[in-house]
């Protein structure tokens, strides 16, 4: 879609320029319930998904860490628990960002520094990160394409990035009870416990049109990432994504 300056917004067509700021809209609408709104999304499976992401992340003290699309703080938390000394938080949505800074405070979770910037456009210098992570995030973006370049360009040569998004289930025989609980399911749940289906439904649009896992592979090797490889979880309604600057 890019020749013609529009791109998706869940099944929707609109212009590239529009697209932020609808997603912005998005994540202003679900950001004080955000747990709420990946349980409904997940079955609850995200925590589990995240613990398993930051598992294979493996930080390290002394690495320079970069959460993307980040703003509540799910991944970052877990990541210093896990043993970064300190994480950068960035995020589009300066909604999330409050909430993940409030939740930080209750949490008496430290060493963090929160980042509103766009992943397509980060304000940070070449080879500044050892390690970037993002989960949940790539598929609102509005060119993956110039965020995976981003990434690249701020990792140092050996550093690594890591991608937790939803992805295309593994096992066809269940694809219909999928799309029975994500299509329909999800924005009722979104309407009964948010007043909210339409921002639920965009979400669960959006993986529609996400690539599958040997697609969003490939765009990693057209962005330069070498050892690029990915782990289907549950069956593949998530998938982690790991490429490597080399």
């Amino acid at each position: 879609m890019e020749e013609t300056g529009q791109t998706h917004f869940g099944f929707s067509t609109v212009a590239e320029a529009e697209k932020a700021a609808k997603v912005r809209a998005v994540f202003d609408s679900v950001a004080s319930r955000y747990d709420l709104m990946n349980d409904a999304m997940s079955g609850g499976l995200h925590r589990l998904w995240k613990d398993t992401f930051t598992a294979w992340a493996r930080p390290r003290a002394g690495q320079a860490v970069l959460d993307l699309a980040g703003g509540t703080g799910d991944i970052a938390f877990r990541l210093r628990r896990a043993g970064a000394d300190g994480v950068v938080v960035a995020d589009i949505n300066a909604e999330m960002l409050q909430v993940g800074r409030t939740r930080a405070v209750d949490k008496r979770i430290d060493g963090l520094a929160w980042l509103c910037a766009d992943a397509e456009m980060l304000p940070l210098p070449d080879r500044s990160a050892d390690l970037v992570t993002c989960a949940f995030g790539v598929r609102n973006m509005t060119h993956p394409e110039r965020a995976l370049a981003e990434i690249r360009r701020v990792l140092r040569p050996g550093g690594r990035f890591l991608c937790l998004e939803f992805s295309r289930l593994a096992i066809p025989a269940l694809d219909g009870l999928y799309d029975a609980y994500s299509m329909h399911l999800v924005p009722r749940l979104g309407q009964w416990l948010a007043d909210d289906a339409e921002s639920y439904r965009y979400l669960v649009e959006s993986i529609r049109r996400f690539p599958d896992q040997d697609s969003f592979a490939a765009m990693f090797a057209a962005a330069g990432f070498g050892r690029v490889s990915y782990r289907n979880l549950s069956g593949g309604i998530a998938a982690m994504h790991s490429g490597w600057r080399i």
